[in-house]
């Protein structure tokens, strides 16, 4: 044998270690199943003419030799303990507060968020640096020996790839399978005549505790690492310097794992995860909250069940399945081509649902989404249901690929894909589909508050061309109403004293209303605050704009470019000849004299006489700060109904807590 063959083997090895790094770790595939196909080919004849040279670790060695002829308990190195578990959010910050008193309350903690999988927990354990042995979690002191199947699942590393590994390490994880992956399974099940599986987490289950792990192979499962049952003695202290740790072992960790100063700003990180849900291709069914530090968790440590230092904030997830009837695409304000599933109605949470979101053209591509198909529909939360994955097996006939539009379907105006390339939008300013959701959000609560201008009349007013933009509005007469549908005297004379009392709702209100991109009640507040006409808010420059507390160059990148634009300055001097007060309200100068001078003020949960952005104003016009989080420094928190984290926190930092009645009653002093 030639030192070459070794070599060979060698380099073909290292080439499928480092795409399987690619492809598990970093999700970033650099050649095609085919190529790696061959790559792994290669290897296996080689060895196959040298059996000499195979080793337990080689790639090709992922499959045994036959089936087991039964599972076989064994013991794990520690336990594998559960979780407890919250669907509040409420409760996760009463056991973060908890969790801090017992550590001591001006001790800092970092908190840790990671996604739940919906998978099958296992353990695995190397020997300096082999796979040796795998187990299911059991009992969580016992477990069955499934090393003959784990070998088979992706992403689980024959041998860490690292230099000098530790005699002896556990790792904790979870088993799981894609959605995009149980399609293809369900397509060769149902080809083969045998039954479709009903979700990823079945097949996970029962795949890991075949006794054949050449029928496990045939599932593509895969493995993420959430942690180690024995560091064997690892230089590692923290959760997020483990990740960072396993990443570079060749041991996938999943998505969106982050550490955070206050268990406020996970939680807000969480709900933004919660709406993104539809981006993940593998079922998740919460987070998993963790006190980062590695020693406090091990003064905190566990009880005979769970471990004190973590807990599973979970959410409520319902699954349908029903059938596309077709895919529509909405034209939202800022041009955005958003497509839309219409299902045949089906029941999910309590309530009939008969559209689901699409998100954008990727994502329908991405998941193959035909009209005729069956989707299996996710609702999470009270995030609006999205599609989980295409029911391939159940497709019957040829079924057309749905084509993003290359134009606007309103206006005909050809698309242009944004530079992130996932959103199409329409550029026409004056497209009436534009139009339309502009001036809907220009009349709405939280901008610049039209009673009795909706949906319906908003329509109308653009299909006759009698408003094409914010101004037109403050031109309207009752005489010109009165054609429109449903429309009477009285009705029409109401609307255009509502549209007039609307000229004076101040600078945050008009900033909100416009439609300008990553601008809410929040930064149009601030804007209006820092710069107090809309004159000086044009005339800043971009680094300036940036400067500003909680703006940031993004947002002012957005601002400045809308307000230099063609359409923002004529949008602006149209307003401003319409008569728009478009600088701070008068009592704004006056503020300082008001009852709340001075103070900070958060408003948490829901109020029954006022919104969010009603309150925040209130409080502004009385003198005060309206802030987003709770501190040492805040005066007051008005907390309405459900209210959660902030109140919880109020109730930790002994700051004064007010009803809607206290509310008002230091409103009106």
């Amino acid at each position: 044998m030639s030192s070459s063959v070794a070599s060979t083997i060698k380099r073909l090895r290292e080439q499928i270690r480092h795409h399987d790094r690619a492809y598990y770790i970093e999700a970033a595939p650099e050649i095609s199943d085919l190529e790696y196909d061959r790559l792994l080919d290669e290897l296996r004849d080689l060895e196959t003419a040298h059996p000499e040279l195979i080793t337990p670790e080689s790639p090709t060695q992922r499959v045994g030799d036959g089936p087991v002829d039964e599972l076989v308990s064994v013991r794990h190195a520690r336990p594998m303990l559960s979780m407890d578990n919250t669907y509040s959010e409420a409760d996760l910050t009463t056991w973060a507060v908890r969790t801090a008193k017992q550590l001591g309350t001006n001790e800092p903690i970092e908190w840790v968020l990671e996604l739940k999988i919906d998978g099958v927990a296992v353990s695995l354990s190397y020997e300096d640096g082999r796979f040796v042995q795998g187990a299911t979690r059991g009992n969580g002191v016992v477990g069955d020996d499934i090393t003959h199947t784990l070998r088979t699942v992706g992403g689980v590393p024959l041998h860490l790839g690292i230099d000098a590994p530790p005699p002896r390490l556990d790792v904790r994880g979870e088993v799981y399978m894609t959605n995009s992956d149980l399609v293809r399974l369900n397509e060769r099940q149902t080809a083969q005549g045998l039954p479709a599986f009903a979700n990823t987490r079945n097949v996970a289950a029962g795949s890991i505790r075949l006794l054949d792990p050449k029928l496990a192979a045939a599932r593509p499962l895969r493995f993420f690492c959430h942690g180690l049952g024995d560091a064997g003695g690892l230089p590692i202290h923290s959760q997020t310097s483990l990740f960072a740790w396993t990443t570079s072992a060749g041991l996938p960790i999943a998505p969106w794992s982050q550490a955070f100063a206050s268990i406020e700003a996970l939680i807000e990180y969480g709900r933004e995860q919660i709406e993104a849900l539809h981006e993940l291709d593998f079922e998740v069914d919460g987070f998993v909250v963790k006190v980062n530090d590695f020693q406090q968790q091990q003064r905190l440590g566990a009880t005979s069940k769970s471990p004190r230092w973590a807990i599973a904030w979970k959410f409520e997830k319902y699954e349908a399945t029903t059938t596309l009837a077709r895919i529509r695409v909405q034209v939202g304000r800022g041009g955005t081509i958003t497509p839309v599933a219409d299902l045949e109605p089906v029941q999910l949470a309590g309530t009939t649902v008969s559209r689901a979101s699409l998100h954008n053209a990727d994502e329908v591509a991405r998941k193959d989404v035909r009209v005729g198909d069956v989707l299996v529909v996710e609702k999470a939360g009270k995030v609006i249901p999205h599609v989980v994955r295409v029911e391939k097996h159940l497709r019957t006939g040829r079924l057309a690929k749905w084509r993003p539009p290359t134009e606007c379907p309103e206006c005909q105006t050809p698309v242009v894909r944004d530079p992130e390339g996932v959103y199409i939008r329409c550029p026409n300013v004056h497209c009436p589909a534009r139009q339309r959701e502009r001036l809907k959000f220009f009349a709405s609560r939280g901008a610049m508050e039209i009673e009795g201008l909706g949906e319906k009349l908003v329509e109308q007013l653009v299909a006759t061309e009698l408003v094409t933009d914010y101004a037109d509005l403050y031109r309207l007469r009752s005489e010109d109403l009165l054609p429109l549908e449903r429309m009477g005297k009285k009705s029409a004379d109401n609307l255009v004293t509502q549209i007039d009392a609307s000229r004076s709702r101040g600078l945050p209100r008009v900033l909100n209303s416009l439609a300008i991109p990553h601008v809410g009640p929040r930064v149009a507040t601030i804007l209006a605050e820092e710069f107090g006409s809309i004159a000086a808010l044009t005339e800043a420059s971009v680094e300036t704009l940036a400067a500003v507390p909680e703006i940031g160059p993004v947002i002012a990148e957005s601002v400045h470019s809308w307000l230099t634009g063609d359409y923002g300055r004529h949008v602006v001097r149209e307003l401003q000849a319409a008569g728009v007060q478009m600088d701070m309200p008068s009592e704004h100068r006056a503020r300082r004299d008001g009852p709340l001078a001075g103070k900070t003020l958060v408003v948490t949960g829901t109020l029954a006489g006022f919104t969010r952005q009603e309150a925040e104003e209130a409080i502004r016009n009385a003198g005060g700060r309206a802030a987003s989080s709770v501190s040492k420094k805040t005066d007051y928190v008005v907390a309405g109904a459900e209210a959660g984290s902030k109140l919880a926190k109020a109730e930790k930092l002994g700051v004064p807590v007010l009803d809607e009645a206290g509310f008002r009653d230091l409103l009106a002093r």
